[in-house]
């Protein structure tokens, strides 16, 4: 059998790793892989998780399987913080959640269970979006379509066209949205975007599907899920797929969680019963650790402030560095503007260079980002900014 398999190519951003990791020039930038980093260039352990896992070492006393739906501390904590303690869902008792492997995994038990409910429904993928949400959604089955989001060229949000799409959806329909800190563009949806979305999906009927990957690295903790709040609760329904990978620094521990709210207490329970049978058939059970660490910081007073603390410090940093790119460029005579970069959210932004450019930053100075000029924000640090700016210059 696999004497007929021929090697297929390197994910383009993982790829980009590899070469950056190969690179002996030692003023190399990697900007690609979107993972955090911090001045050093490392991606930090909170010191909230390394307190609760010191925690969970003393009284672990098993190593056994968990349920399908995972830790239970954690689906009651997640959810509180997802749409605040007080949303009208959780009081009604109108939702559930349960741990998935990672947004990845929860975003495809979220795709299995739309499968399931209607067979082949069209999910709508803003354009451009995450690379993997295509594939990871669309082979469970559904079919894939795009709605216009983003003008390269403006670097602003596609309004009148975005909405005008969104109108068109029906019962039939999914509306695949970001949260906040839209990757890859870094511009994200404003409450008036949220408000006309939520009244279209009253209208015409269509399940709002929110990924929400990067909860307070954009406007902070609350910030970040407004415009999520505000929908889940002016709409009778919605998926939500959540990772714990950049807000908790837990990559490789692979938390995340599949919530889904429901029009009564009696189709959340049938609901819960049909997400536990799509991880059931998937995965079995989810991994534990990271979650039951997650559990223990947002139920102890004083481990969630640690933690919220330290994420606000991300976020403080992150826009501080939009701030300083975009400022080095203009100072530095640059004929293009890059003044978008301080008004976007998260960790990251496309900066607007055509693919040669792109390719000649890697090939003469070292700097590494994905061909659509998509950068990670937190690739940047204090020591490297002003070789970085002086490269760009250079290509434009």
């Amino acid at each position: 059998m696999f004497e007929a398999f021929e090697k297929l190519p390197d994910d383009p951003i993982l790829g980009l790793t590899t070469a950056y990791l190969n690179d002996s020039n030692p003023k190399k930038v990697d900007l690609g892989v979107g993972v955090y980093r911090d001045e050093q260039g490392k991606t930090p352990v909170f010191d909230a998780v390394k307190r609760a896992e010191r925690i969970k070492l003393e009284k672990e006393t098993s190593k056994t399987y968990t349920g399908i739906e995972g830790d239970p501390v954690f689906n009651e904590q997640i959810q509180k913080l997802i749409l605040g303690a007080d949303h009208p869902s959780l009081k009604d008792g109108r939702s559930c959640a349960i741990v998935g492997p990672g947004g990845s995994g929860s975003l495809r038990v979220g795709a299995e269970v739309i499968n399931s409910w209607k067979p082949g429904a069209n999910v709508w993928v803003s354009r451009p979006s995450w690379p993997n949400h295509i594939p990871l959604i669309g082979t469970a089955g559904l079919t894939m379509k795009e709605y216009p989001y983003y003008y390269e060229q403006a670097h602003q949000i596609r309004t009148d066209e975005m909405l005008g799409q969104i109108s068109k959806l029906g019962s039939n329909d999914v509306l695949l949205l970001h949260a906040c800190c839209h990757n890859p563009t870094g511009a994200d949806l404003d409450m008036n975007h949220w408000k006309e979305i939520a009244r279209l999906a009253q209208q015409n009927g269509f399940t709002p599907f929110v990924d929400s990957a990067y909860q307070g690295l954009g406007r902070g903790l609350d910030g970040d899920a407004e415009g999520l709040r505000y929908l889940a609760a002016a709409v009778p329904e919605i998926i939500i797929a959540y990772s714990c990978s950049k807000n908790f620094g837990l990559y490789r521990e692979r938390v995340g969680a599949l919530q889904i709210v429901t029009k009564n207490q009696t189709s959340t329970e049938a609901v819960r019963s049909h997400m536990k049978s799509v991880a059931r058939r998937l995965y079995s059970v989810p991994p534990a650790h990271g979650a039951i660490l997650v559990g223990m910081i947002l139920s102890d007073p004083e481990l969630k402030k640690s933690w919220a603390a330290e994420l606000d410090g991300i976020c403080t940093r992150i826009n501080s560095l939009r701030v300083q790119l975009t400022d080095m460029l203009a100072k530095k005579g640059s004929r293009q503007d890059f003044s978008f970069v301080r008004s976007q959210y998260g960790m990251f932004s496309m900066l607007g260079l055509s693919v040669e450019q792109v390719q000649r930053l890697k090939k003469d100075y070292s700097v590494y980002m994905v061909n659509s000029s998509r950068i990670n924000i937190a690739g940047i640090s204090n020591s490297n900014i002003d070789y970085l700016t002086d490269s760009i210059l250079a290509v434009i």
